[in-house]
Order: C-alpha cells, then structure tokens, then sequence
C-alpha cells in the first residue's frame, strides 16, 4: 500500500469507509495505470479481475463509481483523492462537477481554505500553496491556465468546479457550451485547455442526477485520464425501473452506516392508541404538525442538555415539514404564524422554501435556509415542496414531517436522506441526539411494513408518543456551582430553553460594583489553578503573598463603571471584596488536583499469540441465490462486508483485512499475529466448508468475524511495564457546569423525602441542601438519595461530579473510557470519592477495572497532598443495600474503603 494512504487517512482523519475508497484507488492506480490515450478494454479486464462489481466504465475512459451513503463524507473523500492523486503521482489538474447551483455553492465553499469544511484541513503540502480553484465563473479570466504557466509554478494543484446543470442549459439546441467558446484571455476554449492536459481527473459528485445528459456527453470530449463519481445512490430512475450502475467499485450503503454510527438513526413516529377512523384529513394533518412541534421542542431541551454537560456547542434544531404544493405551503406558513399556533411562537420562527417566491423575498428565503445550522439564525420550522435535494447538507434537521400523499417508499426516500447528518460527527449514545423523528400517525405501519421488507436498506425504528407525555413541556436546568452563582456569573453559553438554578441563593457582593471586582478576582484565581506550585490548594488563598498578588492583578484590571454626570461612588474596597472573594473559593472548593501519568519512555503493547475458540463459528454456506440476490438489490451484509465485491487473494485476507480497522491494531507490528489467528479461522471454516463456500461466508460476515476474533485478543493483551512519572498539571480544578432536563413547572424536591415513584428518579431535580457545592443534585436510585442525606449530615462539603471533573480513565477493551464517580466528599481529615453500587455488580470486570483506576488515583492525588500537607484521598465502594439515613460516614469508609 502506497505510503501517502495512511498519512493521508490520518491527517483527514477519514472514517473507514472513506479510508476503504482510498485504499481501493490507490490499487486501481497499480493494475490500471490512469494516463492518456490508455487501452480502455485493457484497463476494464484488469480491473473487473479484481473487482467483479464493475463490468463496464460506461464511458470511454476509465471511470468508477463509489457509493457512499448520504451523512458518511463524499466531498471529503474528494479531498482525499486529490490530495493522494497528487502527492503519490504527481497529477496537477482536476475537473470537479456538481449536478446543480446548492452543491457547486457548496463545494466551492468547502474547496476554498479558512472555511468552517475545508477539505484540505490537516494536509501539510497545501498548507502554504493551496490548490487554485477554479469556478464556471472565474475560468474565462485565464487563472486556470496563466498560473499554471508561470516559472515554479508547474506543480500547482488546479481544482476547476463546474455546474453540470448551467453547462446543460446552454448545450439546448445543440448549442456549444460556453466553456468551449474562445476566450480573449486563455488564446483558445478553456475546454481545449483542458482537454490537451496529461493529467486531467475528473469527479463527479452526485453523478446519478445527470449521468446521461447533453451536458455530461459534452464534458465527456474531455478524455479525463480517470474519472470518479460519488453518490449515495448508484442508479438511474427510468420509466421500467431503477438501472443500476455498472462501475460500483465500492458500495457502502445506508443500513451500513446505520449500524456503524456515521449516522442519525431514523424512526418513525405515531401517537399511542392513534385511530384515524373518523377524522377528517385536515384534522389529521393539524394533529401531525402540532405533535410534530411538541417532539422537536423536546428535542431542542435535549440538544441543549447534552451540550452544556458535555462542553459542546449548544445545536438549535428545526423542523422540516413536507408539503403538498406551493398553495398548500402557503397555507402552512398562514397557521404556523396565526396567534392559535403555539401562542404565535413561530411566527418568526417559520420560513416556506419553494419556487413561488422570486427577487427579494427568494433572496431571503435562500439566506436563511442557508444559515439555518447557525443559532443566532431564529428559522425553527422550514415548509418546503419540492426544492430541497442533495446538498443541503445540514445538521441540526431533528424532526420531519411529511404532508404531502406518496407511498412508503418514496416518503422514507425523499425524508430521512436530508436529515441524517450528525452534528457533533459521532453518535452520542443519547437517543435524543442521535436519532431522526419523522412524525407520520397515519402512515405509521405501512412505512413499518416498507422498511422491514427484505430488500430495504434500513430498519427503522417505532417511536410511540403518549399525548400525556406529550402535553408535558421539558426545560434545561443549567446547575452552576455554589461558587459562579453567587459571584454574579452566568452560564458561557446564552440560555436557550432553560434556566439557570441558584437564583434564590443570596449573592456574596449586594452592590454591582463590588461584584465586579470579585468576577476580576475569581477569574484570577481560576489562572492560578495552572501554577500548582503557588497554589497547591485553596487553602493558599488565604497566604498574604497570594492576596497580594490578586490585589495588584484586579488593581490592573479594573475598571469603573461610567456614570451619569454628577453621580458619586464610593470606590470598592478592592482588597477587602479579594480577600472576602478568596476566602469564599476557599469554603466551596474540594482540591481536586488534574493528575497527569506520562512514561518515562517508549510504550511498547500488543497481543500474544494464543489459540482462539471458533466453536460458535458455525456459519451456513451462502446460497448463490442469496449471494446474487444482495448484490444486485445493494442489502447491507453481502455488499457492505464483502466491501463492494472485493476478491482477496488468500482467504486468510479477509480476516486480516478485518481485524486492521480496529484502532488498537497496527499491521506493522501484529502482521504475524493477525495470520496466525486468520489462519487458524481458515481451518475452522474448511473443515466444514469448500473453499469456494468459506470464501462467500468470509466477504459476507467479515466484519462479525473480525469482531469475534477481537473480542478474543482483548483477553490478551499486554503492555511493557515502564516507569512513570506522575505530574501535576493543576492543585485545584474549578467544578464544572451541569445540565439536566426537567419537565417545565416541575417543584425540584426536598433531599430529605423520598419520592412516591422510586422506579423513576432519573426525573426528578432535588434540593436543599446544607453542605453540597451546588444548589441542587439528580439521583439514579433512591440509595444515592439516602447516601446523600449522609454525607450533607456527615462530612464538611461534598457534591456529585460532571462528566470530565476528574478525567480519570480506564480501559475498556480496545477503548478508554472515562471514569466518573458518583459522589465526592471532604470530612476533617480525609477526602472520599464514593461509587455505590448493586451488590450483583460487585467484582464484575466492569467495575474492578473502575475501582483499580479511581484507587489508582487517590494514591497520586495523596501523594501530592502530603507535598503541602494535605488531605489524604480514599476510594470507598458502597454496595446499594447497605446504605441507610442511620449509617454514617465513617463507619462506611471504615468498612468498604479501599486501600
């Protein structure tokens, strides 16, 4: 494998079906060298010996198609072609179509550097000398050509992108297209430039919407030495049914990247006990918008929950809704804006997207469709016809719902395709955020019954809505720690849905001004958590020398507020409000120093050689007719883990092939392991199977394969003992914000009473608290409650950690994990971290290798202590039905700490 993959792969950081794409043209580039004039029939032979999936270039170069799903990334896969076609065989000129004016708009933005997607981000090379990008409406000014001319420029990347669908307007009538007209500053057509180059590449996005127009026959008489097309769906609708793609080299379909993660998991929706038996149609439609609003205001206190737990930007969702025709829109916009829907909320909120509206009111229709991801942008609900097709690649799209009448098929089509995309790139494993609503009570089984047929590429998920859950709205309750609120200081991100808790607790500073200087003062204090040497506690706080530091760093940075002429104020005592500031950090602070472990030298891990337990291996031979069946109609086991019709060369291959895309394992260094394993699976599948019958199970299940091996390999693990160095990065670490939802007008609940429904405690806010560092707390079980009411009797502070708080980490098979404990606390001698748990999960894997990391880091977190005489740390692990409101804090570290 060429070098230039893996750097490439690694600094575009492609997911691994990109990755696979990239791998799969390196390889074409061996057993079909792209060049001019090549033997078309020859390179075809070669390469179907290979690849079988392509039969036919379709065209009269060498050209293939890789079909990705829509969400997965195909114009950064074009960043990556051109990035490896350059780097590793030196090509210079790439012709790059888009099949309308939303994707040529698109791809020029992401093309052109210091973009939020550029896609040559991470590529050294273009960092300092970029790629020229040229555009159907710059190319007539000769830059493509003029540059390239010019000394030291010869090896300049030339990325010209061009709009398949102008070109087709303007060959009508057999016309000549523009760009093949002569131009007074190129001395020739543009197009015969191009033509005349040696290393001419073409790429197709979204090829399947123009591959047979005037246009494309015309861009044809370029004689690319290569061409590359991607789209997610590799057929071509005709009047006798869709014609599939004869050139697939790789297909990666939709029901792959479902169960891989890549995208948002689509469901469909109705209402619980929902009967349309004697509604009128418009009743009907009414009742699917409303619940459709009702779900994405859940969705919107969701995102935004999820956002402040985890320090990610705040996502603003919207609602797309799919209408009839252009007067039907018109009419939706009429009451989604009336006073009777929502109270008039949306008012502002809606804009309708189709081809009525022209000059100024199209112009601000397209802008705010186009800023639709951004927060500060109001639009909430989009009403649209027909007009969105690909390219509106956003987001934050959360919830569909289609009006307009169109059989099953069509209406998961046409749906779930624009709103697939991740925001934060990743599943989150918070259904909320992961998942797609399409709101269809009526149509509810029949796109149940579509997507479970055999041949669907998906399954889709049923979500049933209780019309009591759903009149109950839910709000974001922002939980700061005792120590922002009462400083004055509000939430970094603006408050969308929610509030922030601890308004009620007295401010330490009444006036404005003194407030002031105590914000200066903490955000001074909060530099200093990164000199652990000045100030290894908050303790230190108190010393003269800290104070006075404080004093002449809040002195510097103060500033009055201006006043009306003729108002006088008193000047604020600035080092009494540091000295008071300090003193209350100090009160409501638990040290909590950030631990780093580094090697002392390089280390070296891997597998050892072992022999694996294939009994449960026992996979039926494919039937041919299966085997044919899947990829023709693209089902997601044959083809996608057969990976687009790839035929190793050994069979050992296909294990190995499958094993290298988990991130723990490096070919390099396991090469002899990874075949020895594979070999041994050969000989288990042969002793049943021919070897024609073990090739088809082992492309159709190479993945589940690859993934039971792993799992195996996990148990044999190692790692060479190096020595450590322990560092402290940081004595104190601020507490972090928090973020739960709770149903809107929902009282939080006194800690001290258990509530009547146990089995549900996730919901509920509890306060009232004496000695916890924040206003309120949320448990998972009514043990934690009571171990709560103990520590608030107990110890001297305590609190229940966020996500990060601590950034400890254990390893969960090839995985690290972050630890997070369930309650700290601070007694008179001795700092706990406590984990409750349920007897039956005591000694399991799971939680020995938690308590071995957490005890791991109270011995580093003591050691630094005793370096200022500190407090010691201890780990205590509580099993759930020991705990009661008469035990107290001692006497459960006395008998479940761990040392």
């Amino acid at each position: 494998m060429n070098r230039h993959v893996n750097a490439i792969a690694g600094r575009l950081s492609l997911r691994p079906p990109q990755r696979r794409s990239l791998e799969i043209l390196d390889r074409i580039t061996e057993i079909a060298p792209p060049r001019k004039g090549v033997d078309v029939q020859a390179a075809l032979e070669a390469v179907r010996r290979e690849f079988p999936s392509v039969t036919d270039f379709e065209r009269e170069f060498p050209s293939l198609c890789f079909a990705l799903a829509t969400g997965v990334g195909k114009t950064r896969l074009m960043g990556a072609f051109i990035s490896y076609l350059h780097l590793a065989h030196g090509f210079s000129n790439f012709f790059v179509l888009a099949p309308n004016l939303t994707i040529y708009n698109k791809l020029t933005a992401d093309f052109t550097p210091n973009t939020p997607k550029y896609v040559f981000t991470g590529v050294a090379e273009f960092a300092t000398e970029p790629p020229v990008i040229i555009t159907g409406d710059t190319y007539d000014q000769g830059a493509g050509v003029r540059i390239g001319l010019l000394p030291g420029f010869e090896q300049e990347v030339h990325v010209n992108i061009f709009n398949i669908s102008k070109i087709n307007t303007e060959v009508r009538g057999d016309k000549s297209p523009r760009i093949k007209r002569l131009s007074e500053y190129v001395g020739q057509s543009y197009f015969d430039y191009l033509a005349g180059l040696e290393d001419l590449v073409l790429i197709m996005d979204e090829s399947h919407r123009y591959r047979a127009s005037a246009g494309v026959r015309a861009i044809n008489e370029l004689k690319p030495i290569l061409g590359l097309e991607l789209t997610a769906t590799p057929f071509v609708e005709t009047s006798k049914g869709p014609v599939p793609f004869k050139n697939v080299i790789y297909d990666y379909p939709l029901g792959k990247a479902m169960a891989d993660g890549f995208v948002k998991e689509p469901a469909v929706v109705t209402r619980k006990n929902f009967n349309p038996a004697g509604m009128a149609p418009e009743a009907i439609e009414r009742l699917k918008l409303e619940d459709g609003v009702r779900l994405h205001e859940s969705v919107k206190v969701e995102l935004e929950t999820y956002a402040r737990e985890s320090g990610q930007a705040i996502v603003k969702p919207f609602l797309l809704v799919i209408a009839r025709d252009t007067t039907h829109a018109g009419q939706l916009l009429q009451l989604i804006q009336s006073d009777g829907f929502f109270e008039g909320r949306y008012r502002d909120k809606v804009i309708q997207v189709d081809s009525s509206r022209t000059g100024a009111e199209e112009d601000e229709m397209i802008d705010r469709l186009l800023k639709v991801e951004r927060g500060d942008e109001p639009t909430e609900i989009v009403i649209h016809v027909n007009m969105l097709k690909e390219g509106w690649d956003v987001t934050n799209l959360y919830t569909i719902v289609p009006l307009r009448a169109a059989n099953a098929r069509t209406l998961i089509e046409q749906s779930i395709g624009r709103g697939l995309r991740l925001p934060y790139g990743r599943r989150t494993s918070v259904t909320a955020v992961d998942r797609l609503n399409i709101v269809a009570h009526d149509r509810f089984q029949e796109i149940i019954d579509e997507a479970n047929r055999p041949e669907s590429a998906i399954r889709l998920q049923a979500v049933v809505l209780d019309p009591d859950q759903l009149g109950q709205k839910t709000v974001t309750v922002v939980s700061q720690p005792q120590v922002m609120s009462r400083l004055g200081f509000l939430p970094s991100q603006g408050m969308g849905t929610g509030a922030v808790s601890g308004k009620s607790e007295a401010p330490v500073f009444a006036k404005p001004e003194e407030e002031k200087v105590a914000q200066i003062a903490y955000e001074a204090i909060r530099r200093l958590e990164n000199q652990p040497q000045k100030l290894p506690t908050a303790g230190y706080l108190m010393r003269p020398d800290i104070r006075d530091a404080l004093v002449q760093e809040v002195v510097a940075q103060y500033r009055p507020t201006q006043l009306t002429m003729g108002a006088i104020v008193e000047p604020p005592d600035i080092p009494g409000i540091v000295a008071k500031t300090a003193e209350f950090v100090a009160q409501q602070t638990i040290d909590i120093p950030r631990i780093l472990v580094v090697p002392r030298g390089e280390v070296r891990s891997g597998f050892k050689s072992f022999q694996l337990k294939l009994e449960p291996l026992r996979y039926p031979p494919v039937s041919e007719d299966l085997w044919v069946q899947y990829l023709r109609t693209g089902g997601t086991e044959v083809v996608a883990l057969g990976r687009g019709g790839i035929e190793e060369a050994r069979l050992e291959d296909y294990i190995v092939g499958g094993l290298v895309d988990f991130d723990d394992i490096s070919y390099d260094d396991h090469a002899d392991l990874l075949y020895d394993l594979a070999a041994q699976t050969i000989r288990h599948f042969r002793a049943y199977l021919s070897e024609d019958d073990a090739r088809k199970v082992l492309r159709c299940y190479q993945r589940d394969i690859a993934r039971f091996i792993h799992a195996q390999m996990q148990e044999h693990y190692w790692e060479e003992e190096v020595g450590y160095d322990v560092k402290i990065k940081k004595g104190v670490t601020e507490l972090k914000q928090r973020a739960y939802t709770q149903a809107a007008g929902e009282p939080m609940l006194d800690f001290r009473e258990s509530p009547q429904d146990k089995s549900n405690m996730a919901r509920y806010l509890f306060t009232g608290f004496r000695r916890c560092l924040y206003t309120e707390e949320k448990f998972q079980a009514d043990q934690e409650r009571m171990l709560a009411i103990i520590l608030d009797r107990d110890a001297l502070k305590w609190f229940r950690p966020a996500k990060g708080q601590f950034q400890i980490f254990y390893r969960d098979g090839a995985d690290h994990q972050e630890y997070q404990p369930d309650f700290v606390a601070e007694a008179s001698d001795i700092i706990y971290m406590l984990e409750s748990k349920r007897r039956s999960e005591l000694g399991t894997a799971l939680v020995e290798v938690k308590k071995a990391a957490a005890v791991q880091w109270c011995r580093h977190a003591t050691a630094h202590a005793a370096t200022y005489s500190g407090k010691p740390w201890r780990y205590v692990l509580i099993p759930h039905d020991v705990i009661a409101e008469n035990m107290t804090l001692e006497l459960l570290a006395g008998q479940f700490g761990v040392e």
